[in-house]
C-alpha cells in the first residue's frame, strides 16, 4: 500500500511547479564537495595555494580521495537546476550522493582507526558531519519528495 503524498506549502514550489530543494541540501553538497572548494580556493590564491593544500591535506593521497568522493556533489551542483531535463538521472543521484557519503564516512573511520591514539578533533568533526548529512539524505521527507516527484511533474 502506497503512503499518501506529503503536503507542502505552496511557497515550497517554484514557478515550474517543482518542489524546491531544501536549504540544508545545499549545505550537504558543500560538505561533500569541501575538497573541491578548497582546491578552487587554492587555485585562486596563487602564492599561498600550495601551502593551503598542504595545511589541510599533507598526504596527497587523501587529497585525491577527497576530490574523487566530492565529484558527485560537485556534479549535483550542476545537475540540480536542470533536474527536470534528466529526471531518471536526478532520481538516481540521491543514491549516488548517499554512496559517496558512505564511502567518505568509511574512509574517515578507517583513517581514525589507523591513527589509534592520535585522534585529531577535526577528523572527529568530519565523521560527525558526514554521518548527519547521510542521515539527512536518507530520512528527510521533503528531500525524498524532491528526488522522486520529478516523474509526476515532468
Amino acid at each position: 500500500m502506497k503512503s499518501p503524498p506529503h503536503r507542502f506549502s505552496p511557497d515550497d514550489y517554484d514557478h515550474h511547479g517543482a518542489l524546491r530543494l531544501p536549504l540544508w541540501f545545499w549545505g550537504v553538497l558543500v560538505l561533500q564537495a569541501r575538497t573541491w572548494i578548497l582546491f578552487v580556493m587554492a587555485g585562486a590564491s596563487r602564492q599561498q595555494g600550495e601551502g593551503l593544500l598542504q595545511l589541510f591535506y599533507p598526504d596527497t593521497q587523501r587529497f585525491w580521495y577527497g576530490i574523487m568522493l566530492g565529484l558527485p556533489a560537485a556534479l549535483a551542483f550542476l545537475l540540480a537546476p536542470r533536474r527536470h531535463q534528466w529526471p531518471r538521472l536526478w532520481r538516481a543521484w540521491r543514491w549516488v550522493l548517499c554512496l559517496s557519503l558512505l564511502a567518505a564516512l568509511g574512509g574517515s573511520v578507517f583513517s581514525l582507526w589507523q591513527q589509534a591514539d592520535n585522534q585529531p578533533p577535526l577528523d572527529m568533526l568530519w565523521i560527525l558531519l558526514d554521518a548527519l548529512a547521510l542521515a539527512y539524505l536518507l530520512l528527510n521527507q521533503r528531500l525524498k519528495a524532491c528526488f522522486t516527484q520529478q516523474e509526476e511533474v515532468g
